[in-house]
């Protein structure tokens, strides 16, 4: 399709060995701070020439006024937000349905991941806006959910779609998200209700905190293209992921099986840690990375394109919504 677009290429960008430069695709505004309002016919044969294509949108510099106006941008693509349900991470609600990114703390690295692949259900857009870029870091780091399953070894990969993945999660206790965020209520019978609905096995312990079990997909194909992506959180939930210090720490104090999160193979066997390291260097090798503009709004579709969160030094305000529901057939 003719976007009448010229294709326009991000500087500093790390591509893996061997990958065209295409991810992701660049829209700049004809003139610096031009609304996306007056250009949205052009915006919306632009993503539906590049999303599928490339997996990744990148819309600079136009004006975007506040976080309304981000809102309207997402909404102007014909779905309605979605509120974040079933949470893993800290996040404040900004507008209506607008988040900040997970907050975790600058020094943190958040490896690349696909919105919610550790459930069922997940969202089919995300976008990001950059409200401010810090100013070291605090790269939004993407990476192409195809590319990852053809690189990895064919036999650990049909492995983790064979058995799938069981995802244990341990609430509150002051070492993660306590269930009443995380699920959005204080009423435990809201909670019990959504896991029954979800496919999620529950347990409250004596004093009231919550576990849960549920065994999910490990590599997903695109509902539109049918397209393979590996479609998890294995790498990110698996208590590997810890550093040393921190995972002992945890297992000191609650033992392994009280940890936050962890993760399995879908017949709770454990996942060797090889496995996961292959995981983990092939996502790295996929990864690309761009320094964010403040303006900038990146739209993926979240199923092609993993997204992850580098260390920062300065002030950054990187804010998220979600469109487009989608459930594992």
């Amino acid at each position: 399709m003719e976007t009448g677009v010229a294709r326009t290429q991000v500087q500093s960008m790390e591509v893996s060995q061997g990958s065209e430069l295409t991810l992701p695709f660049i829209f700049q505004a004809p003139a610096a701070g031009d609304t996306w309002q007056a250009h949205r016919e052009q915006i919306q044969r632009v993503v539906e020439a590049e999303l599928p294509r490339a997996g990744g949108v990148l819309f600079r510099g136009f004006a975007f006024e506040g976080e309304a106006d981000f809102e309207a941008f997402a909404c102007s693509f014909g779905h309605e937000l979605l509120t974040y349900d079933y949470a893993s991470t800290p996040r404040t609600k900004l507008n209506n349905r607008v988040y900040t990114s997970t907050e975790y703390p600058a020094h943190q690295v958040i490896p690349l991941h696909n919105e919610q692949s550790y459930s069922l259900n997940w969202p089919m857009k995300i976008w990001f806006h950059c409200v401010q870029a810090s100013q070291v870091g605090g790269e939004t780091p993407i990476a192409d959910s195809r590319e990852v399953y053809r690189q990895l070894d064919p036999v650990i990969r049909q492995r983790f779609a064979d058995k799938r993945l069981m995802y244990v999660r341990n609430y509150g206790n002051g070492l993660d998200l306590p269930w009443q965020q995380a699920f959005s209520t204080e009423d435990r019978a809201q909670v019990e209700q959504f896991c029954k609905a979800s496919n999620i096995e529950f347990e409250w312990d004596e004093e009231g905190e919550l576990s849960t079990r549920q065994v999910c997909q490990a590599v997903a194909r695109h509902p539109v293209s049918g397209e393979w992506v590996w479609f998890n959180q294995a790498h990110l939930f698996h208590i590997s992921n810890l550093a040393p210090a921190v995972r002992e720490t945890l297992i000191s104090i609650v033992g392994e099986e009280g940890v936050p999160r962890n993760v399995f193979y879908g017949d709770g066997s454990p996942i060797e840690l090889e496995a996961l390291e292959h995981v983990r260097a092939v996502l790295q090798r996929c990864q690309v990375s761009f320094p964010w503009q403040a303006g900038d709004v990146l739209m993926l579709d979240n199923m092609l394109v993993a997204h992850g969160r580098s260390t920062f030094q300065g002030a950054r305000k990187v804010v998220v919504a979600m469109a487009e529901p989608a459930s594992a057939s």
